[in-house]
């Protein structure tokens, strides 16, 4: 279960700051959330900034919540400097992504801490496997990984059919993000858990592959 250190406490107070902020100031929401027309402009500051906004509290929970879950893993194997790194590095990389499958749609926006928060879920997921992780709907424990892979495919349908009003690209891009820089941070995994690092990139080489095809 998560515990509070400083580098925690710090990532959860920025986020809560920041959304709160653009909770009463519309134009302020408006002037750093994520917005394909504007970042074509000229304005890279909202590829970070739209991170740390959210649409309401409950958004705002469900993130911080996950994140208090599997932040304890990576400080673990990590420490807070390349936990920082994880979790910045993810958000990034989950609005490239989004930018790069929205690229033609100009009123594309979002905002939300989940392609962050999904990087430390990956990166947590690689550096302990084995974890259970208990989902409101299934009364057993399900080993991190099956949820791992699930959550990426999910992502995938999400993606293809638009399911719901969610940034499903930014997620997976997140994911790729805690993916990939876990791996360079941390490349003793090779050694020990090279079976999940090939199970876990099995859906990120189907997505490019779909989208090579034109399947979403």
């Amino acid at each position: 279960m998560g515990n509070l250190s400083i580098v925690i406490i710090v990532v959860i107070a920025a986020n809560a700051l920041i959304s709160f902020k653009g909770f009463s100031d519309f134009s302020f929401f408006e002037k750093y959330k994520f917005n394909i027309g504007a970042i074509v402009r000229g304005e890279k500051i909202r590829m970070f900034s739209s991170g740390f906004l959210h649409v309401d509290t409950s958004h705002l929970f469900f993130n911080m919540f996950s994140l208090f879950i599997f932040a304890d893993v990576v400080l673990v194997f990590l420490g807070n400097f390349k936990f920082l790194i994880v979790y910045i590095g993810s958000l990034l990389l989950g609005n490239l992504l989004s930018l790069y499958f929205h690229k033609e749609e100009h009123h594309y926006s979002a905002v939300g801490a989940s392609g962050a928060v999904m990087g430390i879920v990956y990166a947590a997921i690689l550096l302990q496997p084995n974890m259970s992780l208990y989902l409101f709907f299934i009364p057993i424990p399900i080993p991190a990984y099956i949820f791992g892979i699930g959550y990426l495919l999910y992502s995938i349908y999400g993606m293809k059919n638009r399911v719901g009003n969610i940034g499903h690209d930014a997620h997976f891009g997140g994911a790729i993000g805690g993916y990939v820089i876990t791996l360079i941070l941390a490349p003793w995994l090779f050694e020990k858990n090279l079976l999940m690092i090939g199970l876990l990139a099995l859906p990120i080489i189907l997505l490019f592959i779909l989208k090579k095809l034109n399947k979403i």
